[in-house]
């Protein structure tokens, strides 16, 4: 989906520091999506307009909020079959002010939830925890303490869920195919990064590497599941082969007992790094507070995030209104 925008620059006339003027300059987080304008430190914001007319788009409107659902979330334009349904989902309310809230709520909280999300996305924190376990961070809420939160920081999270998802649409043809063959890459990249050497020595034999992941994942696996990863290896005496070590983490990211305890910390997690694109406590945060709270709030409503108003909270919030 395109849509026709014309770069609007106001109360930015004639401001110059010692004779020079604040430059115009262009961010770009990903390859072939929308860009950011700066004029300086200012954030230039566009004035969007539909084709052929003069009518202003805003993330209000339908097409253009799922449009951004899809850039946020699995970082790519929609595809023409999955946008018609979303729109549909919330145009169908007919005007409806509560039904359209709803919907709305219902279609953003769908894109974590889908299997395409938690096939890359999701797939990329869970080897993070994997590897690496959690890190502590400082929260007020409730009192001062300290509390577990997922380790990948957004600035790692998104070139690895774009190498993961690379290419991959859910529901075209070869879909699988693409997107075992990424799992596959980024496994073996992910397996021979140096950060994974400094934290497991290849002197490990397999049993002692295996054992540490899931230490770090925080669950016991099942006899199979444990004596699968260390198969990886082949029956090698240490931990050497870098593609094995890859192997057996994704066997471990990928275990059941994981994905369903993980999955809480990872949607609050995704809230602040899709719909704020940052971290959780980065801008107008200086700890895991905020993070704290919604976690509580979801994992008291069973992790239901209607229920939770965690979504709703995050795409009426000023910080995520104000990107557009």
């Amino acid at each position: 989906m395109r849509f026709a925008v014309a770069l609007m620059i106001t109360a930015f006339a004639a401001v110059t520091v010692w004779g020079q003027a604040p430059t115009l300059h262009v961010v770009t987080e990903i390859p072939n999506l929308p860009s950011d304008l700066y004029y300086g430190t200012t954030k230039v914001k566009p004035l969007r307009l539909r084709p052929g007319t003069n009518t202003p788009i805003t993330i209000n409107d339908s097409d253009f909020f799922v449009n951004q659902q899809y850039v946020d979330f699995l970082s790519r334009f929609p595809d023409q079959s999955g946008f018609d349904f979303w729109v549909n989902q919330i145009t169908s309310c007919n005007g409806d002010a509560t039904c359209i809230a709803g919907q709305r709520d219902n279609t953003s909280g769908a894109f974590f939830l889908s299997t395409e999300f938690q096939e890359t996305g999701y797939l990329v924190e869970r080897m993070y925890k994997v590897a690496y376990g959690d890190t502590n961070g400082t929260s007020t809420f409730g009192g001062s303490h300290t509390l577990s939160v997922p380790v990948v920081r957004r600035n790692e999270f998104l070139p690895d869920t774009l190498q993961m998802s690379n290419g991959v649409v859910v529901g075209q043809p070869n879909w699988q195919t693409v997107l075992e063959n990424n799992k596959v890459a980024f496994a073996n990249d992910f397996g021979a990064r140096a950060r994974l050497t400094s934290a497991f020595a290849t002197s490990l034999t397999p049993a002692q590497f295996v054992d540490a992941l899931f230490g770090n994942a925080g669950v016991t696996p099942s006899a199979s599941d444990q004596t699968a990863a260390i198969n990886e290896f082949g029956g090698a005496p240490n931990t050497a082969d870098t593609a094995a070590r890859g192997r057996a983490l994704r066997r471990v990211a990928e275990n059941s007992a994981l994905n369903s305890a993980e999955k809480n910390k990872a949607f609050v997690l995704m809230q602040y790094l899709g719909y704020l694109r940052r971290d959780p406590n980065t801008g107008p945060d200086t700890d895991y507070t905020g993070y704290d709270f919604w976690l509580q709030k979801l994992n008291n409503h069973g992790g239901d995030f209607h229920t939770a108003q965690m979504v709703r909270s995050f795409i009426v919030s000023g910080e995520y209104l104000n990107r557009f």
